[in-house]
């Protein structure tokens, strides 16, 4: 249905304009209202509409583009929320604090609402551009970087629609350059910089890309595979392709269902959203099929060189005797590593190449090898299995993998991964190259981490001190603090050794601002202090959990004339000191008691009337009642005590002889409603994981203490 949109020349409606554009509404330009009359749209039935969100709402369900209302009546509720908040908030004196808060919200998002564009993105983006200058100097900061990836990605995704009204109307404002990319062409060539990382694939097309991830089923993901998830994430959505989730499961002998299980779960708590799911397996029969298509061929050969001199070979460019075999020699060893016999275990299939070639990658590598161990799925119906090297990218051009990212330190094989395609006579398939991500004081090698495991060194992949997804989860890290820590870095292909302490500060950004509050003392470091003005009955008073947060909820907490203290706080009491006893007021200490030189009690009396300002000491307490809560706070190390171990570092040689550390305390009786997982802070200690919550008086809730970027937590004193 046509429709006149009339507005004031002065303040053109960047919404209404930009979103019909997206839509394919179709719109008659009437720029001719008085300032500050509200937008109306007419329509040709004679009826009209009137106000911004009106409007939009009748575009979003007018539109061509499904998610523009939302999928479903929530999230349709969601929308409305945004028309409400952008003009308010995105235009006023609280600019800055709106684009932090929106920031932070699109940490883990690529879409304000859903998985897809809606009349929400185009509200706050056009917000965003209609403050010209304003938005632009914030962009040009990098100061939220979250939030400027998503908005470069709607200006490149809808350049076309875009463009035309920014440049029609953002300039005639007077109000500063259109932020908005003048690019014509969406991809391929596209340079834009995103949140840190290049966002172009080489010959990508909007709706035809297809990226797999493929872990090898051996362990589980740790914060490395995390970066490559994530990036194949990132490259589907922003080109409107596929992504894969492939099992590599070409070693029997190191994968299982457990690990495919947990990878599963890592990628579900990733937030990482697929396709389908793959298994290398699925191709077994196919793959087989060709290599002895290329043994057939003379492109490749059976070899029963021992491994050791095989490798000395390749390196020395000397070439395997078996290297001229027949073909009819080459198939018959073939048929015996089928079968798996004696004579077949001796030998490799290998790809006839080049043995001269400055990359040893290109000498001959390895294709099939004979392997006894039964598949976790299929069993002993295999004798032989593929090398990585050979299945990886036949497997990628039979599933129609337009990109394959994968990490810098495979440079040197992706000439070798050409080859093979062009032997086997497959489609190309485009490699993407971006960092490893390195991390100081890790292991990230599974192989190494196995060794943990098997060694009872941790308890298991899980473990707080581990790397894995699982671990660092455990250990009060939020997936939105790993998501924005690795965007941050993007695709990057410069190598990098990363520090913790700056995804530890991301992370405290995100739970500060939200967790509970408590208070703890610990167990056999605590000095009772005796208040001989207190009450003589307990009472209770309902605080909240976090001053500045309602949604932590309450908490009660218990006044008496016998308070705990912390010995470390005691011992810097003077007599007649005055000091402020939190949530409650101030005390004056009228007496120490010691015996041998140790604090055994103190003794005040309250002065609620005295000033909380003047006072040096601030001390957390905890009344003196039955009903305390024993705690168990435990702190972590790391398990190697080398900052960047080398190639020829043994990381046996490094171990740290004490990881884990453990302190018995009390806690206040709120903290038996603490859920298992939910992080809370105890005050002037530090923040907190629940990994045991309460159960009975007899047993110690398990509190991790998390990282904040800055120290080590300074309630754990004891070593274990």
């Amino acid at each position: 249905m046509e429709a006149k949109l009339a507005f004031p020349q002065d303040s053109p409606p960047l919404s209404i304009l930009s979103a019909a554009k997206i839509a394919g509404v179709p719109l008659t330009i009437d720029p001719t209202l008085a300032s500050g009359s509200v937008p109306t749209l007419h329509l040709s039935s004679g009826d009209f509409i009137h106000g911004v969100n009106t409007i939009l709402r009748y575009i979003a369900r007018a539109a061509s583009v499904s998610s523009f209302y939302g999928q479903d009546a929530i999230q349709a509720a969601h929308v409305d929320q945004w028309l409400e908040y952008a003009p308010l908030i995105l235009s006023g004196s609280e600019f800055e604090a709106a684009c932090s808060f929106i920031d932070g919200y699109l940490a883990s998002r690529t879409f304000l609402v859903g998985y897809g564009l809606s009349i929400a993105d185009i509200v706050v983006w056009s917000n965003l551009t209609g403050t010209g200058q304003r938005w632009e100097s914030l962009r040009k900061s990098k100061k939220y970087q979250n939030l400027v990836r998503w908005f470069n990605s709607i200006a490149v995704d809808y350049s076309d629609a875009l463009d035309e009204v920014t440049t029609a109307y953002v300039g005639k404002r007077g109000i500063g350059k259109s932020p908005a990319p003048s690019l014509k062409e969406k991809v391929p060539g596209l340079k834009e910089n995103i949140s840190g990382h290049e966002i172009d694939l080489p010959g990508a097309k909007v709706g035809e890309v297809c990226v797999r991830f493929a872990p090898e089923p051996s362990g589980y993901l740790h914060i490395g595979h995390a970066k490559a998830a994530l990036l194949n994430k990132y490259f589907a959505e922003r080109y409107k392709g596929r992504l894969i989730v492939r099992f590599d499961d070409t070693n029997p002998s190191k994968e299982s269902n457990e690990f495919v299980e947990n990878v599963l779960k890592d990628i579900e708590t990733l937030g990482v959203k697929y396709d389908v799911v793959t298994y290398t397996s699925d191709y077994f029969p196919k793959l087989m099929e060709m290599a002895e298509s290329l043994i057939k061929q003379g492109k490749a050969y059976v070899d029963d060189t021992p491994k050791e001199q095989m490798r000395s070979e390749r390196m020395d460019g000397v070439e395997s005797k078996c290297r001229n075999s027949t073909v009819q020699e080459n198939l018959l060893l073939w048929s015996e590593m089928v079968k798996g016999t004696q004579r077949g275990t001796q030998c490799c299939v290998r790809g006839k190449l080049d043995m001269q070639d400055p990359n040893k990658s290109l000498r001959d590598p390895v294709y099939y090898r004979c392997n006894p161990d039964p598949h976790h799925r299929v069993g002993s119906k295999y004798k032989v299995y593929p090398t990585y090297d050979f299945a990886c990218p036949f497997v990628d051009a039979l599933e129609g993998v337009t990109h394959a990212l994968r990490s810098s330190e495979y440079h040197d094989r992706n000439a070798q991964y050409y080859r093979v395609l062009q032997d086997m006579g497959l489609q190309r398939v485009e490699i993407y190259e971006f960092s490893r991500l390195n991390m100081v004081y890790t292991v990230l090698s599974k192989r190494k981490l196995l060794w943990f495991v098997q060694n009872k060194k941790v308890e298991d992949w899980t473990d707080a001190r581990f790397p894995t997804v699982q671990g660092i989860v455990r250990r009060g890290l939020k997936i939105e603090a790993l998501i924005q820590f690795i965007l941050e870095q993007g695709a990057s292909k410069n190598l990098n050794l990363m520090e913790w302490d700056k995804l530890w500060t991301i992370n405290k950004k995100i739970v500060d601002p939200v967790c509970g509050r408590h208070t703890a003392v610990l167990k056999d470091q605590c000095v009772l202090l005796t208040l001989t003005n207190g009450p003589e009955e307990p009472f209770v008073r309902i605080l909240p959990r976090h001053k500045k947060y309602e949604g932590a909820g309450k908490k009660a907490t218990t006044f008496t004339n016998r308070i705990w203290l912390e010995y470390a706080d005691a011992s810097v009491i003077s007599v007649g000191e005055e000091v402020t006893l939190m949530d409650w007021g101030n005390a004056i200490i009228k007496e120490v008691k010691t015996d041998n030189g140790a604090i055994t009690q103190l003794v005040g009396e309250l002065h609620l009337d005295g000033s909380v300002k003047m006072t040096k000491l601030k001390l957390t307490w905890l009344a003196d009642i039955e009903d305390l809560v024993s705690l168990s706070l435990v702190d972590f190390d790391y398990l190697i005590n080398k900052k960047k171990l080398e190639e020829d570092d043994n990381f046996l040689d490094n171990l740290n002889p004490c990881t884990r550390r453990e302190a018995l305390a009390l806690g206040d009786p709120n903290m038996r409603n603490i859920k298992q997982g939910e992080v809370i802070q105890l005050e002037r200690k530090g923040y907190y994981r629940c990994d045991v919550p309460f159960v009975r008086s007899s047993k110690p809730v398990v509190l991790f203490a998390i990282p904040d970027g800055r120290q080590k937590s300074t309630s754990i004193v004891s070593g274990a």
